[in-house]
């Protein structure tokens, strides 16, 4: 059981600014296992609650937009904005992917989106990169 929470911490830290390698314990935890359909479900769980901790820090942080320690510019932030805005919700899909995915689900956050919206893009985008994983690991297995 701890190792399932091992995993659930790393999916969620992946879909964080902080560093994770879920893939890797996914496809680790995937081998020779007969619970793949649990894995699938804890690892999408944990990766879309932590890109739902994003979305919140978006959505909620507009309120020190005016602080001298913020990190982003006025300027900045209204580019994302409009950038968003311009390739709409469906933008999310992409929140699986390294390095963009996790700003892309802030900035929906940011622009307010609707919690719903959000929580069935981003988890049908991230249910679907960890059914490839699994799905690569199990036509390994067939093959060696």
């Amino acid at each position: 059981m701890l190792e399932f929470f091992g995993l659930f911490f790393s999916a969620l830290s992946s879909a964080t600014l902080l560093p994770g390698t879920s893939e890797v314990v996914l496809s680790s935890m995937a081998i020779g296992s007969s619970t793949i359909w649990l894995l699938w479900c804890v690892a999408t769980f944990g990766n879309v609650l932590g890109s739902c901790i994003n979305y919140w820090l978006g959505k909620n942080i507009t309120h020190y937009r005016d602080k001298a320690w913020f990190p982003v510019s006025e300027e900045q932030t209204k580019r994302a904005e409009q950038l968003f805005n311009r390739y709409g919700v469906w933008s999310l899909c992409l929140a699986w992917v390294p390095i963009i995915g996790d700003p892309l689900t802030l900035i929906a956050g940011l622009c307010k989106l609707r919690f719903w919206v959000f929580v069935i893009i981003v988890g049908l985008s991230k249910g679907a990169r960890y059914g490839f994983v699994l799905l690569g690991v199990v036509n390994i297995e067939r093959l060696i």
